[in-house]
């Protein structure tokens, strides 16, 4: 005879195993069932496709290389006084407050390296080169040089410290120089853009061949001198984890470099399908941590905040080319440190 408690026991341990075992299961981070997982759980912004579903996760891991900086070679925190008398706005875009400055609107594109790191400063260092001098000096600092010849930095790349990357900047120096193939710099960028995503005009990207080499020289034909051309920080600092003065750095100071831990849902941050005519109210919406295995550690350039349908935000530009997210920018949560993005923010002062 059956004792029917105990078959129901069974039964239930059964459920409860095959439920935790699908549970378990993920799915894949380029899926249409991931990205519709996304839009399921959450309404602040709308995931779609960036890339194709066949990209190898390899290659996306790829795209992130911060590293955590050892305590040792932290830089020093740079606190602004008397907060409590100083107006901060609601609304903040560097690009309008700056609009002289060419490189406060620029994107660019890492392409198959996770050179990440570099970029973020790189580009900050640009912008604050230009609002610093009122707009007479207009260069970009090479992506190349700091990631080819900053052996203290990290591992090119494979990643790097942004901590070491502003000491870099202030003891030894670094280039001017563009993105690839450009001449108006000293060291142009030597990988080639490629198309990360599913949209776009480049042509595909491999699988990356290493970092280049570090040469002390300028690219021939720009006819430059490698020292001349090299750009100085006065100082470099870490920002306080503080709402109130990251805002403040940038709007003193101008943008700021800073990294954040990069989930699988941030991959499907995605442009929405309409465009208004203002910029402050152009939106993908504002990302915020969903669903979805860590994928690494991300260095990007913080230009601005707002709100959008009470949400705060961090508006932010990364470094995979205009194709992906926003034109390549994104918003981000702001005021709760989500996924680290206000825990470190990293900055400095340029030597004119």
């Amino acid at each position: 005879m059956f004792r029917f408690p105990a078959m129901k026991a069974v039964v239930c341990l059964f459920l409860v195993a095959v439920s935790s075992a699908l549970a378990s299961i993920q799915l894949h981070p380029l899926s249409d069932e991931f990205i519709n997982e996304i839009n399921s759980k959450q309404s602040t912004w709308k995931a779609g496709r960036n890339f194709d579903v066949n990209v190898p996760t390899s290659y996306l891991k790829k795209l992130v290389g911060v590293l955590e900086t050892p305590t040792t070679d932290l830089l020093p925190q740079k606190q602004h006084a008397s907060l409590e008398a100083v107006d901060i706005p609601e609304f903040f875009d560097a690009r309008d407050e700056w609009p002289q400055c060419d490189s406060v609107s620029e994107i660019r594109d890492q392409a198959a390296c996770g050179s990440c790191w570099a970029f973020g400063a790189v580009e900050a260092m640009s912008d604050r080169i230009c609002i610093h001098s009122g707009g007479k000096s207009q260069v970009s600092v090479s992506a190349e040089d700091l990631l080819t010849c900053c052996s203290a930095c990290g591992y090119g790349c494979d990643g790097g410290y942004l901590d070491a990357a502003w000491s870099y900047w202030v003891k030894s120096g670094i280039v001017t120089g563009g993105p690839y193939h450009t001449t108006t710099g000293c060291r142009a960028y030597t990988i080639a853009p490629c198309a990360h995503h599913v949209v776009s005009t480049r042509p595909a990207c491999s699988s990356g061949g290493g970092t280049p080499a570090c040469v002390r020289e300028c690219d021939a034909g720009t006819r430059k001198s490698y020292e001349q051309e090299l750009t100085f920080g006065k100082t470099a600092y870490k920002v306080p984890k503080d709402v109130a003065q990251i805002q403040l750095e940038i709007m003193t100071n101008g943008p700021v470099e800073a990294a954040f831990s990069v989930y699988a849902d941030f991959l499907s941050y995605k442009k929405c399908s309409f465009t208004l005519i203002y910029r402050m109210a152009t939106s993908s919406g504002v990302y915020q941590h969903t669903t979805g295995s860590y994928e690494g550690g991300h260095a990007i350039r913080i230009l601005g905040w707002g709100v959008e349908k009470n949400t705060p935000y961090w508006l932010v530009a990364n470094s995979w080319n205009t194709d992906w997210g926003d034109n390549g920018y994104f918003k981000i949560l702001r005021g709760s440190n989500h996924v680290g993005i206000e825990g470190s923010v990293i900055a400095g002062i340029p030597k004119l």
